[in-house]
Parts: C-alpha cells; sequence; structure tokens
C-alpha cells in the first residue's frame, strides 16, 4: 500500500507514534530521558520546533513546527526511532518478525506513525489539549498537571493554562490519533 503524507514545509504537524505491540517502553524514567536526548541530538542536526508533547508508557504524541523552506519531518522521525533503538535496553527490541528480519529492523516501534498536517489556530488548539489531557484519558492520573511526560506545565507556566486546567471536564473529541 503506497501512503500519501502532507508534506507542506514550514508547517505544523501533529504526530503519534506507538511502540511495537504497544509494549510499555516509556513506563521507566531512564527510558524517557533516552527518548528527550535523542530528540535533542537530531533537533541540532535537524532543527525543528516541538510546539507540545506527551510521551506515554507504550506510544506519544507531539506536535512539530518545521522550518521554512523543510517539510521533512519523516527524516527526523528515522533518526529519532533508529537512535533511540539503538541506544535502548536490550530487553526493548524483543525479537523481530521474519518480515522485519529481512529488513535488518528492530522490533521498538510499529513500522509508521499517524501524522496531522494542521489547518490553523483551531485545529492546533484542540490538538495540543488532546495532547495534554491524554494522560488523564488514559486513566493514568487524575489531572493533566500530574503527568510528569509532557508539556503541560510549560503552558502553565507561559500562562497558557492555569493549573486546574481540564480538572471539571472529560475530553470527548477522539481527533482519530490512537
Amino acid at each position: 500500500m503506497q501512503y500519501r503524507r502532507a508534506l507542506l514545509a514550514g508547517a505544523s504537524y501533529f504526530f503519534t507514534v506507538v511502540t511495537e505491540q504497544r509494549r510499555p517502553v516509556f513506563a521507566a524514567e531512564k527510558e524517557v530521558n533516552l527518548l528527550r536526548d535523542v530528540f535533542r541530538e537530531v533537533r541540532q542536526r535537524y532543527p525543528f520546533q516541538i510546539n507540545a508533547a506527551v510521551v506515554m508508557p507504550d506510544h506519544l504524541h507531539c506536535i512539530w513546527t518545521l522550518p521554512p523552506g523543510d517539510a521533512d519531518y519523516a527524516l527526523r522521525w528515522r533518526l529519532i526511532k533508529t537512535g533511540f533503538t539503538k541506544a535502548c535496553d536490550p530487553r526493548w527490541r524483543g525479537q523481530p518478525q521474519a518480515a522485519r528480519q529481512r529488513k535488518g529492523q528492530q522490533a521498538v516501534w510499529q513500522n509508521r506513525y499517524w501524522e496531522h498536517l494542521l489547518r490553523d489556530g483551531d485545529d492546533f488548539r484542540r490538538h495540543v489539549e488532546y495532547i495534554h489531557y491524554n494522560p488523564v484519558r488514559h486513566g493514568l492520573v487524575a489531572h493533566a498537571r500530574d503527568w510528569p511526560y509532557s508539556s503541560f506545565l510549560r503552558y502553565v507556566r507561559d500562562g497558557v493554562y492555569p493549573l486546574e486546567w481540564g480538572a471539571d471536564w472529560a475530553m470527548t473529541d477522539d481527533l482519530g490519533a490512537e
């Protein structure tokens, strides 16, 4: 099957990236910190802005804005996934199925990822809210402020949200990302 990706230089994109068989690779702080390091290394070579992010035990969501004249998020994801896979605890690599073995691939991540070109400010805002409410939606914490692997507290610090944001509502818009 041929996948068509929306490519617009300098645009903002929402991504969902999932671990192979939804294994809880990021349940340990050590692996989350490694992922942060890999992101930092890739951003030094191929800059992009991380507008919002959340790392869940078995997947992550983020919004990136690429630099003007650049639409190559696929290169960045390949480098992030490869860099993490090479450096992570070998127990997360698993036993690849035959098709992956033939391609020389490990089994840390699902092969593909979900991407969505953000159309306007409202679309951007809804996806930021989705990201920040995701740990509550999955029952991992009672309040967005309690999840340590999220950009939520940066948004609070920047005055975008009050600390109690989301405490009295349930997100019903699934956005089709998971």
